[in-house]
């Protein structure tokens, strides 16, 4: 059995597109402390800057690259940059997301809701036209997506975040049919509660709520996410493609009332 122990991405290179923070960010540097070069994207240059150097004074190998994953040339040049600075790429995270703010359908504007499939559908899907060819290009790769617990079961007043995570979990499974056999995988995790920076922010209270709507009574991190994503990406999950991984403590599995 292969082990993630050591650097088992040692000499691969992984980008990650929405790597300015949270999730992107913690997963950006679990594949550089497995050994990757690392590619990152994000609008917000400032905080990939950061990342980046936060992977590089820790010894590893990073590129920053401003990038709108709802622009193929922007996409395009963000997997250009991996091929020119690196030579090749192995693995990919689709993790950018956007959307309007939680709204009833009806009341949701038209924008916002186009500014959500933009960014989770047609980003996503133009992640992996761009990161497809350039695996093929090395002999195979492994791509994760970002979809939601949301994407699984509906809720309120989500509906673009909704459809765009559905969305995205369809995408993955066309993507992984269509290349099972040329040696690239393509799975997606679907996180529920992640103590990411939104739910910091909301404090202490929120959190607690948060937590008892689990079965396992606590919210996930950010590091479990990332040890995820680096176990899809590795050589010990090599017969897994198109699969949905739920993080999300049970919550999918249904409901756990509180004990009396």
């Amino acid at each position: 059995m292969t082990s993630l122990a050591g650097l088992p991405l040692r000499e691969r290179v992984a980008l990650v597109a929405g790597a300015s923070k949270g999730i992107g960010a913690a997963v950006a540097e679990a594949f550089a402390a497995a050994g990757a070069a690392v590619v990152l994207g994000a609008r917000d240059m400032a905080a990939l800057t950061g990342v980046a150097g936060r992977i590089e004074a820790a010894g590893g190998k990073a590129i920053a690259v401003q990038t709108d994953v709802s622009d193929p040339e922007s996409i395009r040049n963000l997997v250009d940059q991996a091929l020119s600075g690196f030579g090749r790429l192995d693995a990919a995270f689709n993790n950018a997301t956007d959307g309007p703010k939680p709204a009833p359908l009806a009341d949701i504007d038209v924008a916002g809701f186009d500014r959500g499939i933009a960014t989770n559908v047609r980003g996503t899907f133009l992640g992996m036209k761009y990161q497809i060819p350039a695996m093929l290009r090395g002999g195979g790769g492994a791509i994760v997506n970002m979809a939601s617990l949301a994407g699984l079961t509906g809720v309120a007043s989500m509906a673009a975040y909704v459809a765009g995570k559905a969305g995205i979990i369809g995408l993955t499974k066309v993507a992984a049919l269509d290349y099972a056999d040329q040696g690239i995988r393509v799975n997606v995790v679907a996180p529920g509660t992640i103590l990411t920076h939104r739910l910091e922010h909301a404090g202490d209270l929120a959190q607690r709520g948060a937590a008892m709507a689990t079965p396992m009574r606590r919210i996930g991190t950010v590091t479990e996410v990332a040890d995820t994503v680096l176990w899809l990406c590795s050589a010990q999950s090599a017969y897994v493609t198109g699969a949905v991984i739920p993080l999300d403590g049970g919550q999918s599995a249904g409901l756990k009332p509180p004990r009396p």
